[in-house]
């Protein structure tokens, strides 16, 4: 069974970065995107999407707020919030709602603890 991971940030360059990253690391994964959260939540709720990326600074709901929705939508989703901003704050605001915190750049080595982490728990809740 696919695992499919969402990729939500305003920039269209971010998005692609992220995805060669993820290629890199999870080459069979699906991936799909979203350019807000307001896009990200539609995709939730219409498909099997399994792991979450999440920009922190976005128009709107930022990272935080929508892994808040997601974690009522998919409690047991992974999810990651990337950011710049590496506030020791942000940081324990992303840790309170269960979601890792992943720095930008966004580079493979950065995804792939939590990458890594997301496969397993995936793996055996699909058994």
């Amino acid at each position: 069974m696919a695992i499919t991971i969402m990729v939500v940030d305003d920039s269209k360059l971010a998005r692609i970065v992220a995805g060669k990253a993820i290629d890199q690391l999870q080459p069979e994964w699906v991936r799909v995107e979203a350019a807000n959260a307001d896009e990200a939540v539609a995709l939730v709720n219409g498909g099997d999407v399994d792991v979450a990326l999440l920009d922190y600074n976005m128009p709107g709901k930022n990272g935080l707020e929508l892994a808040s929705e997601l974690r009522g939508l998919r409690p047991f989703m992974p999810i990651a919030v990337i950011t710049a901003n590496t506030q020791d704050e942000v940081i324990a605001q992303a840790r309170a709602i269960n979601a890792a915190f992943v720095g930008k750049p966004v580079t493979a080595e950065a995804l792939r603890g939590f990458l890594d982490g997301a496969a397993l728990r995936l793996r055996g809740d699909k058994k």
